[in-house]
């Protein structure tokens, strides 16, 4: 939150209906709206959710066709259409709600693994794919396709069907690279062979990063945010944390994401029962595959896509739906068998 409120300093001052606190304060309640639902969620008891997560998989269905339906979507200039207005909150992104829905409503079927386990799951992995393809939102398709093909491979699935499926994903990745996609590859190539167009932002990441140096300019002392890097509280607000705190920052912050993920599979190998363990890894699966292809694409390492850092960018309903992920590890946690006393 507090990275959020520096971040988002200048980009407060653009918009004449909103102070520099505003950004801070709605963070902060929507932070404390998901600590308390993290909390009621981790209480409960995480068998409930394989009949949830029945719900969970319809209401994402509903969510991702709505976005598709004109009058029901806000999009961009390009084209592309991924959020759902509500009056009163703002927008909220339904593929936020389907990476959930996909991860626990298959779990489900994967406590064996046949064939009649694998149909029904490859037909709801085609009907969510499908429908963030006609976004269209490759990198939420990505997201979802990784925590699968984890939940897959925990449950024991043969490694030729990996074989078969990373052959799809490719040919999924070079189908989904025409027009905009296609001109991201070009700039991720060199950006700064378009300084003012494709490449503008990615070179003001990069500039935020290395004039961050060992100790960072300080907290609240960036200069790239003053209009500099575009939007910089959301996808790219680890360029700020990296210009403010440095290096050792920004290292601190990769150790307590490394350390969520190791502890999220530490908790997979020693749930009780399968359903628990699959639910963890496709959660914790998720959110690290999230943190390096955010990171990735700040550094450069990878084009430019529409991916922000768990817990780190601005937006309201993904922050209360990423503690909500965390409440559900939690609860598998809490049912963990204590070890026997010598």
């Amino acid at each position: 939150v507090i990275m959020v409120f520096s971040a988002s300093y200048a980009t407060a001052y653009l918009q004449e209906d909103k102070s520099p606190t505003f950004y801070f304060f709605r963070q902060a309640l929507f932070a404390a709206a998901g600590l308390t639902v993290m909390y009621i969620t981790s209480k409960i008891n995480y068998q409930t959710f394989r009949w949830l997560s029945v719900f969970a998989l319809g209401l994402a269905v509903l969510l991702l066709v709505a976005v598709l339906i004109p009058g029901i979507h806000t999009s961009r200039s390009d084209g592309v259409k991924r959020w759902i207005a509500v009056p009163g909150i703002g927008t909220f992104q339904p593929s936020e709600i389907a990476k959930v829905a996909v991860l626990s409503g298959g779990v489900g079927f994967l406590d064996r693994i046949g064939f009649l386990e694998l149909v029904p799951y490859g037909l709801i992995l085609l009907l969510i794919v499908g429908l963030m393809m006609l976004e269209p939102h490759m990198s939420g398709t990505i997201l979802i396709l990784a925590g699968a093909a984890a939940v897959l491979f925990a449950a024991g699935i043969k490694l030729y069907w990996f074989g078969g499926g990373g052959a799809a994903l490719m040919g999924l990745v070079v189908l989904m690279m025409s027009g905009y996609q296609s001109t991201r590859i070009l700039v991720w190539q060199d950006p700064w062979a378009y300084p003012r167009d494709g490449g503008y932002q990615i070179i003001q990441s990069l500039y935020a990063i290395g004039s961050g140096g060992l100790l960072g300019l300080g907290l609240g002392k960036s200069r790239q945010k003053f209009l500099y890097l575009p939007e910089p509280e959301n996808d790219f607000i680890f360029a700020i944390v990296c210009e403010e705190l440095g290096l050792i920052g920004a290292g601190i912050v990769l150790i307590l994401f490394a350390l969520l993920v190791m502890r999220g599979y530490w908790i997979a190998i020693h749930a009780r029962d399968r359903f628990g363990a699959l639910l963890v890894v496709g959660i914790t699966t998720l959110t690290a595959v999230q943190v390096f292809l955010n990171i990735s694409v700040v550094t450069n390492l990878i084009p430019t896509t529409g991916i922000s850092l768990p817990f780190f960018s601005y937006g309201g309903t993904a922050l209360m739906i990423q503690l909500a992920e965390m409440g559900i590890i939690l609860s598998v946690s809490r049912q963990i068998p204590a070890p026997r006393q010598e």
